[in-house]
């Protein structure tokens, strides 16, 4: 007899009520697991992770919890190897597995980078200040903070990990708690790696909890401050957002559907190039990689006519060396569909956009399988179809088939490429291969509209390419119109997705002290001690040092271009500065903020370790002989960072706002600096 999965709620792994979905093994058919939502009180699961694990995340900062996930994914990558013997009983080959477990655990590892962009608050100061009134005593800044919510996360059943983590990493940066909502199909494996997740102890009670069921109901008891996001198909998702109380309530819902991808041959990748031999390759490991179970696939396969015959002989004899069967098998290339329901789904689908569309490549039944029974498991063979007349037969574009099946068509000329590309009515990702920039550029420019992403595939980026089909946590994933016009992906900008934004308005001195960073035409906060004589620990925001004075002379102009090598006539020529900005020689930009340096730095040996970088530089007036310039040198912010071994030493970034300014008081360059400094405390993470 199977095992019952358990359930996670409000602390405690619970065993499901009643008889449960059944979870078959995709290569044999056996029963693996039954799951079931029975016996959860949805309710008050939200009620639990909003009180306890909402709580928690926000009494830590985005840089706790960016170091949280960098150890959560440490964790998960030391014991990985688990996973992959669990994801074979979906049918997923070892490259399969390793797209989803260790594709899933790299994008926890993305985010966790992401807390030094974030800060050391439990907020996120978003942007620059806006300045609100004639003599800067009134500013505005945006902060984003946490939603006091929960977050459901409604997954499909391809990527049981990877559609997890993806997911997860982003709300637990943001400091929202989840509800984690995966296909009740191959819920075993998310199962197995929340479990340890949970016993790993690095994730707050709370934050995370799970029904591995059906989930009937889970979004009814949502409100203002909550949030769903839901992976799946279109259908579905445009039934749950439209659901009343989602409406009413404004509830964020962030959908990310199945969409008609397509991939175009441009017409200079004829038959023969490097460009077509890539194009074909990369259209088999579509086809392919988790027997065609991506919600990214190509399904849609658009080539300039004249090329049409030979692309389906290329890409006949590329996908007549897949052999499917058991993935443990040696030699085995594809696995399985997820179990024979879905094999039945695709397969009806195929037999519909056979009557217009038909078959040039493989075979429904006519195929041999290595290490299983065929009548058992849930396998189908690379399926090629043919649609010569794609602007009048529109099932290509309307029907997804969600397997290892895709569909070859022609175009003339790159505007009917883009065209056909736009008749999949939004889509994740597409793919143009090409060489050559006018092409590349006509079709980025007019079918960006309708996609998420667009890969520009040739032999100078195949070479480190991830390929069509493989999203990066960095960049957006996601897509207008059918796609479901989400954003699962995108770096920070899909953590915001989980954060409200909020204008503050005040006095520069005030949004610093709220904010702690200095907001400009703040008070000084002037001390009898340097900041470079103190340690991470003790320099304030606002911390401000006023330098002694220098006046610049044509000599001090003369010995910067020798030194530097710099002798733009601007500063060296004054007969030629007629028709320029320029009243008379003027110093180097760089004179002025090396200068600068001089005034503001200590040079004795202290707590700062050395100079980081310069984030920013911006020369606002002329300096010419005679100018005297003096600084203001600010602490704007500080960033903490993390012992990389016990070895390390305890440091932190401290970004300081330098100010020069002239006899007049006006500004004439602004330069926020990087110092690394050493802290105090030597002991502990932070």
């Amino acid at each position: 007899m199977s095992n019952k999965l358990k359930n996670y709620a409000n602390g405690h792994w619970q065993e499901h009520k009643g008889k449960g979905f059944e979870q078959h093994n995709a290569i044999t058919g056996n029963l693996i697991s039954t799951a079931s939502s029975e016996g959860l009180d949805y309710e008050e699961m939200a009620d639990y992770a909003r009180r306890v694990g909402g709580k928690a995340l926000r009494a830590m900062t985005f840089y706790e919890r960016g170091y949280m996930l960098k150890k959560l994914a440490l964790h998960l990558d030391s014991i990985k190897k688990k996973y992959y013997d669990i994801s074979y009983l979906s049918g997923a080959t070892k490259s399969d597995s390793w797209v989803d477990i260790d594709g899933g655990i790299g994008t926890l590892f993305t985010y966790a980078s992401m807390r030094r962009q974030m800060g050391n608050q439990r907020f996120y100061v978003d942007g620059e200040t806006a300045k609100i009134s004639t003599n800067g005593t009134f500013v505005g800044q945006h902060i984003m903070s946490p939603k006091q919510g929960v977050v459901v996360h409604i997954n499909a059943f391809n990527f049981p990990i990877w559609g997890m983590l993806e997911k997860l990493s982003a709300n637990l940066l943001a400091g929202v708690p989840a509800i984690i909502k995966p296909s009740e199909i191959t819920s075993y494996l998310t199962q197995a790696m929340v479990e340890d997740i949970v016993a790993s102890g690095l994730v707050p009670e709370g934050a995370i909890q799970l029904d591995c069921g059906k989930g009937h109901g889970i979004i009814d008891s949502l409100g203002s401050q909550d949030l769903v996001t839901f992976t799946g198909s279109a259908k579905t998702g445009s039934m749950l957002k439209s659901m009343p109380h989602i409406i009413e309530n404004a509830i964020p819902f962030n959908m990310e559907a199945d969409s008609l991808n397509a991939a175009i041959l441009g017409e200079d990748a004829a038959p023969g190039s490097t460009d077509f031999a890539i194009f074909i390759k990369e259209i088999r490991r579509e086809m392919t990689t988790k027997a065609g179970q991506k919600c990214t696939a190509v399904r849609r396969i658009m080539v300039p006519e004249k090329y049409l015959e030979d692309v389906q002989m290329a890409l006949g004899k590329s996908l007549g060396q897949t052999t499917v069967g058991d993935p443990a098998a040696e030699g085995v290339r594809m696995g399985a569909i997820v179990n024979r329901a879905q094999l039945d789904v695709v397969r009806n689908r195929v037999v519909e956009m056979a009557k217009k569309t038909p078959i040039v490549v493989g075979d429904l039944d006519k195929f041999d399988v290595i290490g299983a029974d065929k009548s058992k498991g849930a396998f189908l063979a690379p399926i090629l179809m043919l649609n010569d007349d794609p602007f009048n037969n529109t099932d290509s574009h309307d029907i997804e088939c969600f397997g290892p099946v895709s569909t070859l068509m022609p175009y003339n000329g790159i505007d009917q490429a883009v065209e056909l590309a736009k008749m999949g009515k939004g889509s994740l990702v597409s793919t143009i291969a090409t060489s050559d920039v006018n092409i590349a550029t006509e079709y980025a420019v007019e079918a960006a509209a309708y996609h998420g992403r667009i890969l520009v595939l040739n032999e100078e980026s195949a070479p480190e390419s991830t390929g069509h089909g493989s999203p990066m946590p960095q960049l957006m994933h996601g897509g207008p119109g059918r796609a479901g016009g989400g954003e699962e992906l995108g770096g920070i900008g899909s953590v915001k997705h989980y954060l409200q934004r909020t204008a503050i308005q005040g006095h520069p001195s005030m949004l610093t002290e709220i904010t702690q960073r200095y907001q400009y035409g703040g008070v000084y906060k002037e001390k009898d001690v340097h900041p470079f004589k103190k340690y991470f620990e003790d320099i304030e925001v606002g911390e401000t040092v006023i330098t002694a004075k220098h006046t610049v002379t044509v000599t001090d102009i003369v010995n910067f271009a020798n030194v530097s090598g710099d002798n733009f006539y601007a500063h060296m020529d004054e007969t030629s500065l007629e028709g320029t900005t320029f009243e008379g020689r003027v110093a180097h930009g760089y004179f002025v903020l090396s200068k600068a340096a001089g005034l503001f730095v200590d040079a004795k040996k202290g707590p700062v370790l050395l100079n980081y970088g310069l984030d920013e530089c911006r020369f606002t007036k002329p300096v010419y002989p005679g100018a005297t310039i003096g600084v203001r040198f600010t602490c704007k912010e500080k960033i903490n960072q993390e012992k990389k071994s016990e070895d390390d030493v305890a440091k932190g970034i401290v970004k300081f706002l330098v100010d020069v300014y002239d006899e007049t008081g006006d500004t004439v360059a602004l330069a926020t600096i990087l110092t690394m400094v050493k802290k105090r405390n030597q002991e502990g993470e932070f």
